[in-house]
C-alpha cells in the first residue's frame, strides 16, 4: 500500500488512480450536491456549507460532490451565489479533499445539448477547482460523454464516467457490460467506472452480479457506485458492492439527507467494519460532529424537504430518481392530483414499458413525470412536452432496446403541428441527434456585456451561456446587495419581514462579527423603500412589488 494516508488535490489524476489501485480498503464521496438537490429542492446555502467544512476535510473522504446537477442553476435562480465563487470558498475551507461533480454529459449542468465549444470552455473553467468528473448520459448514449470526457482528461482531472442503471427484463448484465466495453474503447482504461443507480432499484444481489460480471471482463478496471436510498435499502446494495471490489461509494451525513439521495456514511461504515473493511485515513470523530451541526442546521430548511418524508419501496415499480420522487407529490398536489397519486405512479410504470424501458434520471426522469402527470390531467398523450417530441425524435440518442408503438408517435409527433405533416414523414426528415453548431463566444460575450453595461469575464460567459436570463439575473442581483451568500439561513429564509429598528447579527464564514440594523420600510404605489445600517454604513434599497403584494422579507 502507499505511505500515503489519502488522496489529497495536490495530486495528479495518475497518482490518485495509482493510489486507489494499490490501497487495501474502500473510499467514500459525501455526496452534498445529491443531498441537497435530492433532499431540499437544491437550497443548502454556502453558510450551511461552510459551517461544516473543517470537520469534513478532517474527516478523510475521498472527494467531495459540491457542483454539478441541477446545483449550478439554482444557485442562480434563487441568488444564492455564483458557482463559481462557491467553489473557491469550499477549496478554501477543504484545501485536503478533492472537489468533484456531477455532469450530464452534452447537457451538462442543463437540460439540453450544449455546443462543443460551450463545454469545452466549462469544461476548462471548472476543473481550476474540481478534481473528480463523474459523467453520465441518461440514455446511455456514450457519445455523449465524449466531448466532456476529453476536456477533463486534458485538464489532467480523474474522469468517472457513468453507467446508468435500472432493472426490467432487457437491463441484463450482457448489456451493461457491452456499454462499460464501449466507453473503455472510447476513453481507455484510466477511469473510475461508476454504476449509477439513480432511482434506488435492484437489490443487494441483483448489483453484487452486476459488479461481479463487469468484474469478469475488466479485472483491474477502478468501480464506483453511486445510489440512492429511497427504498431504504441502499446500504445493503453498497455493502455488497464493495465485498464485490466495488472502490468507491458515495454517501451522506447522517445528520442530513439520507431520504431520497445518498445512505448515511456512519451506518455504512459500521457495517463494513463488521467484515473487517476499512477506509484509509479516514476519522469518525469529524464525521459525527459534522453532522451533529447539520442536525441542527437542517431546521432551517424545512420547508424545503418533502412533505411525504417516508421510505419509498414502490420506487421499484415507478423508478423515479432521488431528486424527482421528492418532488412528485408537490407537483400532484399543485396541480389537484394528489389523491390520485396512484394513478401517477401507474401511468409512470406503464410509460417505463412503452418509451423504450430507458432510465429515469434527468432530463428522462423530468420527461416521463411530466408525462404522467399530463397523461392523467388530460388524457394519455394528449398534451405532449416538446421534451417528449424530442425523446420520440431521437435527439438524445436512439432508443436502445424497443422503439414505441406507432399509435404513440403518431399522437406526439403530430400534436399541435400546423404544416399537416404525419409522423412517418417527421420522423424521416426530422429524427436523430442534431449537432449543435459552436457559438459565437465573442458575439455572446458582447452580448452579455449589453446587458451587464461593463466588461464579463470567462466564468461570467460561461454562467450565460447556460442560463442566460437567469445568469444575467443574478449578476445585476449582486451588483445591487452584494456578497447575499454571506447570510445564514435563518435570515435568508425569514417570512415576514424584519420589524424597523430589528437589529441582525450573525458571523461569517471567517468568525467576523457582521450587524444589519433596519431603520425603517415603507411603501409607495408598487415601490418598497428599505433603510439600513450594513456594519454601520448607511443604505436604501428600492424593490419592486406587485400593486397587491406583500411587503418583502
Amino acid at each position: 500500500m502507499s505511505s500515503r494516508e489519502r488522496v489529497t488535490p495536490q495530486m495528479t489524476s495518475r497518482e490518485i488512480l495509482e493510489y486507489l489501485h494499490h490501497a487495501t480498503g474502500y473510499f467514500v464521496t459525501n455526496n452534498e450536491r445529491d443531498v441537497s438537490q435530492s433532499d431540499f429542492k437544491c437550497r443548502i446555502m454556502p453558510h450551511t456549507t461552510l459551517k461544516v467544512a473543517p470537520y469534513r476535510d478532517d474527516t478523510g473522504f475521498f472527494a467531495m460532490e459540491i457542483t454539478g446537477g441541477a446545483t449550478v442553476h439554482v444557485d442562480l435562480l434563487r441568488k444564492q451565489i455564483n458557482p463559481f465563487e462557491k467553489l473557491r470558498l469550499v477549496r478554501k475551507s477543504m484545501p485536503n479533499t478533492l472537489l468533484q461533480a456531477g455532469c450530464r454529459g452534452r447537457s451538462l449542468f442543463g437540460y439540453r445539448p450544449y455546443p462543443d465549444n460551450v463545454l469545452r470552455l466549462a469544461v476548462r473553467l471548472f476543473s481550476q477547482y474540481i478534481d473528480v468528473w463523474r459523467v453520465y448520459d441518461f440514455m446511455n448514449h456514450v457519445p455523449s460523454l465524449l466531448v466532456v470526457a476529453e476536456e477533463v482528461k486534458k485538464a489532467g482531472k480523474v474522469l468517472m464516467p457513468c453507467i446508468c442503471f435500472t432493472t426490467g427484463v432487457d437491463h441484463t448484465d450482457d448489456f451493461y457490460v457491452a456499454k462499460v466495453e464501449e466507453i473503455i474503447s472510447a476513453v481507455g482504461e484510466e477511469v473510475i467506472l461508476c454504476i449509477k443507480n439513480h432511482s434506488a432499484v435492484g437489490s443487494p444481489r441483483r448489483i453484487s452480479e452486476l459488479v461481479q460480471a463487469i468484474r469478469r471482463r475488466f479485472p483491474d478496471l477502478l468501480l464506483a457506485y453511486h445510489g440512492h436510498n429511497t427504498d431504504g435499502n441502499d446500504l445493503a446494495r453498497m455493502v455488497t458492492a464493495v465485498l464485490e471490489g466495488v472502490k468507491i461509494v458515495e454517501v451522506a451525513d447522517h445528520g442530513y439527507g439520507g431520504i431520497y439521495s445518498q445512505a448515511p456514511a456512519l451506518s455504512f461504515i459500521q457495517t463494513l467494519h463488521d467484515y473487517g473493511y476499512k477506509t484509509p485515513g479516514f476519522k469518525v470523530q469529524p464525521l459525527v460532529d459534522a453532522s451533529d451541526i447539520l442536525r441542527l442546521e437542517r431546521r432551517q430548511y424545512e420547508q424545503f424537504e418533502s412533505p411525504f418524508r417516508g421510505i419509498d419501496p414502490t420506487v421499484k415499480r415507478h423508478k423515479l430518481t432521488g431528486g424527482a420522487a421528492s418532488m412528485a407529490f408537490e407537483q400532484a398536489d399543485q396541480l389537484g392530483l394528489l389523491e390520485r397519486m396512484h394513478e401517477v405512479f401507474s401511468e409512470l410504470v406503464l410509460l417505463n414499458q412503452e418509451l423504450g424501458n430507458i432510465w429515469s434520471v434527468t432530463p428522462g426522469s423530468q420527461i416521463l413525470l411530466t408525462t404522467a402527470l399530463n397523461n392523467v390531467l388530460h388524457g394519455r398523450y394528449e398534451r405532449p412536452s416538446d421534451d417528449l417530441k424530442r425523446l420520440l425524435l431521437g435527439r438524445y440518442g436512439p432508443f436502445p432496446f424497443h422503439e414505441p408503438q406507432e399509435w404513440i408517435y403518431q399522437k406526439v409527433l403530430e400534436s399541435n403541428r400546423a404544416d399537416g405533416k404525419k409522423w412517418y414523414q417527421i420522423l424521416a426528415d426530422e429524427a436523430g441527434i442534431h449537432q449543435v453548431p459552436d457559438e459565437n463566444l465573442e458575439a455572446k460575450r458582447s452580448e452579455l456585456e449589453a446587458q451587464i453595461k461593463r466588461p464579463a469575464n470567462d466564468e461570467e460567459l460561461c454562467l450565460y451561456l447556460q442560463f442566460p436570463r437567469d445568469a444575467v439575473e443574478y449578476f445585476r442581483f449582486e451588483e445591487q446587495f452584494g456578497k447575499t451568500w454571506l447570510l445564514p439561513p435563518n435570515v435568508w429564509f425569514k417570512r415576514g419581514g424584519f420589524e424597523d429598528g430589528a437589529r441582525i447579527t450573525f458571523p461569517d464564514y471567517a468568525g467576523r462579527t457582521h450587524h444589519i440594523d433596519i431603520i425603517s420600510t415603507r411603501r409607495s404605489g408598487d415601490l418598497v423603500h428599505t433603510s439600513l445600517l450594513v456594519d454601520h454604513h448607511f443604505q436604501t434599497h428600492t424593490t419592486p412589488v406587485s400593486a397587491k403584494g406583500a411587503l418583502p422579507s
